[in-house]
């Protein structure tokens, strides 16, 4: 009697990986490639975007090594590249084990680990004389504490204990800005500018609201910060899609943080002719950008957080929402429950349409009954 044959993934163009895998997949569709996407979440329009969206049940901070890569082994054909967002600042060493079986695009487990690491990430920024806070192993009264490879906000508390993990960043003054570019290990060509701003909570009270763009600035402006990312590409390699945080007043800046990844932000720029994530693709194998980024209308995206926690079955989902957990679950209170969206005339109007929109869908969900105990099903990887 013949042994089964063995189990072979089906095959793929790119795998995407991310805490929330949603836009990444919807981009990689726009190129016409066929996606494995994997998450935490495997929400519906993940799964509308991907040829396959598999749900990979995460831990206290994001993904657990043993459980990715075993997902990675059933479903991805080894060899198939991999595109990662957010959820690996803090762990360049699952980037490498990924890499040495699935190719990762983008910024190399070294180059995340240099600029994540805030004391190396300053020393930089120094050699190339880029403005940056100033930032301590040791408490500072006033200062910000931050943990070291984390984004989204939540994790950025005032003053503290030092602790592992965590850093101080003497606070700076100026309005958020954040700058989407791409990079091919030498050169960098900048996508656009995006505002952000925060969505407090008493737990989180720097934590991600949303950003519009693309917004103007000065050429001045402009042109400054394309040196400084110039400068930041030369010195560590960086390639494929990547942004900087900034603070901004006038046309002077301050560098906060380089998030070497695609992010929150590709909803805002990835509406052009052409599919960011195939421009990543591109940048990271080498090939440098020759054509400038299509001139887009501005756009808000936002993210909704529960209130309380709540159950969506049965809530009204617009068409310019996304991101919705599936009907069963239930949402425990600060989680995401969705990602609302606007598109207007200026910034402005965008900002002020999506926060109308995100007004809405919290009366909605304040007319939900609380759950009586939080709970999120998890399909097995």
């Amino acid at each position: 009697m013949s042994s089964p044959a063995p189990f072979r993934p089906d095959p793929f163009d790119v795998v995407v990986v991310a805490l929330s895998a949603r836009a990444l997949a919807r981009s990689a569709k726009r190129a016409g490639l066929r996606a494995l996407s994997l998450d935490l979440f495997a929400d519906a329009d993940t799964r509308e975007h991907a040829a396959r969206a598999v749900r990979v049940e995460g831990g206290a901070r994001g993904f657990v090594r043993r459980r990715l890569l075993a997902a990675l082994e059933r479903h991805a054909p080894p060899g198939t590249p991999v595109v990662l967002g957010a959820g690996f600042e803090h762990a360049p060493g699952l980037m490498a084990a990924i890499d040495r079986r699935w190719p990762v695009s983008g910024a190399s487990a070294e180059t995340v680990a240099q600029l994540k690491d805030p004391f190396e990430l300053a020393a930089m920024l120094r050699r190339i004389e880029a403005p940056h806070p100033p930032v301590a192993a040791d408490a500072r009264p006033g200062w910000l504490s931050k943990r070291a490879g984390a984004s989204g906000g939540g994790h950025i508390r005032l003053g503290g204990r030092a602790a592992r993990g965590r850093y101080f960043q003497q606070p700076a003054a100026g309005a958020p800005l954040s700058a989407l570019f791409l990079a091919d290990g030498r050169r960098a060509m900048l996508i656009g500018f995006s505002r952000q701003w925060s969505d407090p909570a008493a737990h989180a009270p720097f934590r991600y609201g949303g950003a519009v763009g693309p917004v103007p600035v000065t050429n001045a402006m402009r042109s400054a910060v394309e040196t400084c990312i110039d400068g930041i590409v030369a010195e560590t390699g960086l390639r494929g899609l990547a942004s900087l945080d900034l603070l901004v007043e006038g046309d002077a800046f301050v560098v906060l943080e380089v998030n070497p990844r695609p992010g929150a932000t590709l909803d805002v720029f990835d509406r052009g002719p052409a599919s960011l994530l195939a421009a990543h693709l591109d940048a990271s194998a080498g090939r440098h950008p020759t054509a400038p980024p299509a001139a887009l209308a501005p756009q808000a995206a936002a993210v909704i957080y529960a209130p309380a926690d709540c159950a969506v079955a049965g809530l009204e989902r617009p068409s310019w929402t996304a991101d919705w957990p599936a009907a069963d679950d239930v949402i425990p209170r600060g989680a995401p429950v969705c990602t609302a969206f606007a598109a207007a005339a200026t910034p402005e109007a965008a900002r002020g349409l999506v926060s109308a929109r995100r007004l809405r869908l919290l009366t909605s969900l304040g007319a939900v009954l609380p759950a009586a105990r939080p709970t999120r099903t998890t399909v097995s990887a």
